[in-house]
């Protein structure tokens, strides 16, 4: 088992922009770090896994669904420090994603999993965002718009 909490070196994670009918799936934490806080699907890679798989199957653990990763959004580093020492740190690469089967409900280590409206994550609404995940949501949630657009896809 990885060592998540003060580690001998960074982990690699994967996180995932599931943008379906001009919503976007967020997840409340169970777990540390970030437990009981909303965010996007995600977790850490396998030894082995390649990204994309571990995208496609962080997202069926934690919600039920089953997505195509569709390009990489944005990758980042998140460190959490306690004091000098490196509480958490996580390399991420986040994914602009659809779904393509699959029944959505929280499932793993997510105590529920929503679909919300932009104006959600965009606002000091009830749900409350870490400042970087906003980032990244509304980046994957204008790739997709740029897509449809691509497509000729005007819903």
């Amino acid at each position: 088992m990885l060592q998540r909490e003060f580690p001998a070196a960074p982990l690699v994670g994967v996180g995932a922009i599931i943008v379906h009918e001009g919503r976007v799936l967020l997840v409340l934490r169970g777990t540390e770090p970030a437990r009981g806080r909303w965010s996007i699907p995600g977790g850490l890679i396998e030894v082995g896994e390649a990204l994309a798989e571990a995208v496609i199957r962080e997202v069926r653990e934690e919600t039920g669904l089953q997505v195509e990763p569709l390009e990489l959004v944005e990758l980042l580093d998140r460190i959490h420090r306690d004091g000098d020492r490196v509480r958490y740190h996580y390399v991420i690469a986040d994914y602009l994603c659809r779904v393509v089967g699959g029944t959505l409900h929280a499932a793993s280590d997510a105590d529920a999993a929503r679909w919300v409206e932009r104006a959600e994550w965009n606002s000091n609404g009830a749900i409350v965002l870490d400042p970087i995940t906003v980032r990244v949501i509304e980046a994957g949630w204008q790739r997709a718009q740029a897509m449809k657009m691509q497509l000729g896809d005007t819903h």
